[in-house]
């Protein structure tokens, strides 16, 4: 199947080549994103963070205007691959950016590595996307990143029983077995372990066997933008006057979404790579320019994603002197460093990933509104899956 999908791309790759190379002046990023649908705020953050970092660093770099050509794949993997056949052959993008779930970041890959096109994963957060084409680059997390972190710490903290519920697509599965193995490597115990549709879900039945297990908390991953409702079925149902806490990697506590929770989410503990409420200076700088930029909106932990990712081209381009070879392109981002609005991020030149602090955060009210305060660092953590490896 995939011969068949691959041949009509390699045919029209090979007639382009035989046209004028793509020197005119432009670099184009295919950015493909989830601008509609249930992901839609992961596809406005990146994307608003993007040209964010276009308007601050201006859209020329090594003498080459940088164009923009955004895709909207709705989250789902079928338009992603057809968007992206596009973007290669009728657009010539330069790069691939974006990705809101892993399928379609996957989906992507086999093109990415026919066409030999930097893809950039801004959001997703599966293991194994990186495995999936020597063309593909992280600037987003992994979800075992902070789940193998919030896993020990619980175990540490007091937390002696856990129910884990996760969505039912690799990040869950993902974030569910880096959890179980460092929490019960630490002497806690999984009492159940529910899985949840992707699409759509009703939590409260789910949360209904929960309460019934006892546990001391809830780990739970569920994809940016459902966290609200989560939070909602989760009171709706009793478990905060149960005595039940939540933990999880950050998507549950998105900043985007954070000031709808309401005050019970106070003192939920999570481990991430980005809270707005980072106290670097340039992350004071980033959150208050990206307001300014769009009406209010408080960036999330998917804006640095997008926002990296285009520091990453931009500096690639200027090591590169302008040339689009892919091979150049992948040579001049593997091991770059920088500091990122998260604190300090480098792309690891074996696995392509993402190297970053990751920070153990509680929700505290300040100045009027709601935060993920970090109490709690820990430095420059590779993907504990690609490490084992």
């Amino acid at each position: 199947m995939l011969k068949h999908l691959l041949t009509p791309l390699a045919v029209a790759l090979g007639l382009a080549a035989a046209g004028p190379a793509s020197a005119q002046g432009v670099v184009k990023i295919g950015v493909i994103e989830a601008m509609t649908g249930q992901q839609q705020s992961t596809g406005v953050q990146t994307l608003a963070a993007m040209r964010l970092y276009m308007q601050q660093h201006g859209d020329t770099v090594a003498g080459k205007k940088i164009e923009l050509i955004v895709k909207d794949d709705g989250a789902v993997a079928d338009n992603s691959k057809r968007l992206a056949q596009e973007l290669i052959v009728r657009d010539k993008v330069s790069f691939l950016v974006g990705f809101a779930v892993t399928p379609t970041a996957l989906a992507v890959a086999p093109l990415a590595t026919e066409a030999k096109v930097p893809t950039i994963v801004a959001n997703a957060g599966t293991s194994i996307i990186t495995e999936r084409s020597p063309y593909i680059l992280r600037t987003s997390f992994t979800l075992p990143q902070s789940s193998v972190i919030i896993g020990e710490w619980a175990a540490k903290n007091g937390i002696k029983k856990v129910v884990t519920i996760v969505s039912d697509y690799a990040p869950g599965a993902d974030s569910e077995k880096t959890f179980t193995e460092a929490f019960t490597k630490g002497g806690g115990q999984v009492l159940e372990a529910v899985k949840v549709p992707l699409a759509a879900p009703d939590f409260a039945p789910f949360l209904q066997r929960a309460r019934d297990a006892s546990p001391d908390a809830i780990f739970v991953f569920v994809p940016s933008g459902q966290g609200a409702t989560f939070v909602k079925q989760f009171i709706e149902r009793g478990l905060d006057k149960a005595g039940i806490k939540i933990i999880g990697p950050g998507d549950v506590t998105d900043d985007d979404l954070l000031n709808g929770m309401g005050e019970q989410v106070i003192g939920t503990v999570t481990a991430h790579m980005y809270s707005a409420d980072h106290p670097s200076e340039l992350n004071k700088t980033y959150v208050e320019a990206f307001k300014k930029a769009n009406n209010g909106l408080r960036p999330n932990f998917m804006s640095v994603g997008g926002y990296d990712a285009m520091h990453l081209i931009y500096e690639a381009l200027k090591k590169t002197n302008g040339d689009t070879n892919g091979d150049k392109l992948m040579a001049a981002m593997k091991g770059m460093a920088w500091d990122s609005p998260r604190g300090p991020i480098s792309i690891d030149p074996e696995t392509r990933d993402i190297v970053q602090n990751i920070y153990i955060r509680k929700v505290e009210k300040k100045n009027g509104e709601l935060y993920n305060v970090e109490f709690a660092t820990f430095d420059a953590v590779k993907d504990p899956g690609k490490a084992k490896k």
